[in-house]
């Protein structure tokens, strides 16, 4: 398995500081730099990769590395130094607890995990020239096929780091599936599920006991011309393996709301107001802060936010935001340029205990504002039992459950509001407002009924039919 070290320090390593760190296997490794400088590598003497760093980054957002880590540090921001061991050389492992443990030591920090740091030499003793050179420049990625880039993890939670991020970005611009390897224990963080959501991405989860499995299917895998595939018995069939048992209900729940907004493109736009105004509304906080991969690192700020979508314009740009410590709150949020005008597609998670109730009946509210403030195109609202701390177990879970779909007064008119506010389906849908335009919202249940999917289904297609169809 691949080790991931990190080094959380009150001050940002520096120069000398990396440099005393790297030299933990003494003077015959090697250090170079690749990724137009923002990853050093301590190589062996051949020039292979043993360690890749990457550049620290401050963490400001309360409460991220104890989400991340379960590793909570002293309050105040702090510089997340990560290392990645290479998993081809026995004492790569090693070398990054070392590489840690000593910037630690230097700058009065800590190292997670706990048990890897140390400050010892670590003399290279593997042949390493017996070993094939890696097909691939990625420190993420530990095989690389024509078809597959695989990445070894195993840490207990998978997050959507830089370097997860980069090596999807690779692995789909070469048209290849990205393929996360765990072991059973491991979780995935929501952005990272939503990334692999879509073969030939998966999950694969390497189980002692039941071979490998995809997390998120439960499908029963084998490695076959160079990726991972199904197995599939005598009639075709996908096999299910039995580790993938349903979880207990505990009472945990996920509110999740997914809408999508539409602004015209106009130099006083200022993005991220949407969801600032949902999570305001659900927890009353704004949201604590806002990165381009986990561990979100900077403060909320709608101004930064929206400068870096318009120097990425009219390329998409996609973003993740938490809330505060309190409330398990997890968005991504994807900026596109369309002809339309300006697009947020928002994907807002919010995780309850068995004993807290999720404010559903704060959704109509907000979605009169959404519209009223924020060019609100559609919102699903869905309710799901599922962690409350908002991870993904590999484990099958159970799907969520519309509980209301609001049309945005814009797009209700577009489709016609005779048509859109009678839809043939005995559901009445509300008008959010007392002008001759406005938003219709379409109550679905309570999150508990499963047919709430029939329904919404039926709504979707009554609203998709083109006008000539329905008069035939």
């Amino acid at each position: 398995m691949t080790k991931d070290v990190i080094a959380l320090t009150p001050e940002m390593p520096d120069l000398p500081t990396l440099l005393a760190g790297l030299y933990a296997g003494g003077p015959d490794l090697g250090v170079n730099t690749t990724a137009d400088g923002a990853v050093v590598q301590l190589c062996a003497p051949d020039g292979r990769p043993l360690v890749s760093v990457e550049t620290p980054i401050l963490v400001q957002v309360p409460g991220e590395t104890t989400r991340l880590l379960d590793h909570p540090v002293a309050d105040g921001p702090v510089w997340w130094t990560e290392a990645r061991a290479s998993t081809a050389v026995a004492e790569a492992a090693r070398l990054a607890g070392s590489f840690a443990g000593r910037l630690a030591t230097v700058l009065g920090g800590t190292v997670w995990p706990p048990e890897a740091a140390t400050t010892d030499v670590v003399p290279l003793t593997t042949d390493v020239s017996a070993i094939p050179a890696p097909a691939t420049g990625s420190p993420a990625v530990d095989v690389l096929t024509a078809t597959t880039a695989v990445v070894i993890q195993d840490r207990p939670l998978i997050a959507m780091t830089s370097w997860l991020s980069d090596a999807l970005r690779s692995a789909t611009g070469s048209n290849r599936a990205l393929q996360i390897v765990t072991p059973p224990t491991a979780r995935l963080t929501l952005p990272t599920r939503t990334a692999l959501r879509g073969l030939p991405n998966r999950w694969v989860v390497q189980d002692p006991e039941h071979g490998y499995y995809d997390g998120l299917s439960g499908a029963v895998l084998h490695w076959k011309n160079g990726t991972f595939t199904p197995v599939q018995d005598e009639q075709g069939a996908t096999r299910v393996a039995e580790a993938f048992a349903p979880v207990p209900d505990t009472g945990d729940r996920q509110l999740i709301l997914t809408l999508r907004t539409r602004h015209a493109a106009d130099e006083n736009l200022v993005l991220g107001l949407a969801l600032e105004t949902t999570l305001r509304h659900l927890t009353v906080a704004p949201p604590a802060g806002w990165s381009t991969a986990e561990p979100v690192n900077l403060p909320w700020s709608t101004r930064q936010l929206t400068d870096l979508a318009r120097t990425r314009a009219p390329r998409p740009t996609w973003l993740v935001a938490v809330g505060h410590p309190g409330r398990p709150a997890l968005a991504t949020l994807r900026v596109l340029r369309t002809p339309a005008g300006v697009e947020e597609d928002i994907t807002l998670a919010l995780g309850y205990g068995g004993d807290e109730t999720p404010p559903l009946d704060a959704v109509e509210e907000l979605a009169t504002v959404l519209d009223a403030e924020h060019g609100l195109v559609t919102l699903l609202t869905s309710l799901r039992a599922a962690r409350r701390d908002l991870t993904v177990p590999p484990s099958l879970e159970a799907p969520p459950v519309p509980v209301a779909f609001t049309l945005g007064s814009a797009e209700a008119e577009a489709i016609g509001q005779a048509r859109a506010g009678r839809p043939p389906l005995g559901l009445l849908p509300t008008r959010l407002s007392l002008a001759s335009r406005p938003a219709l919202h379409y109550p679905l249940g309570d999150g508990t009924d499963p047919d709430a999917w029939s329904t919404f289904q039926r709504l979707i297609r009554h609203l998709s039919t083109p006008r000539q169809t329905q008069r035939n």
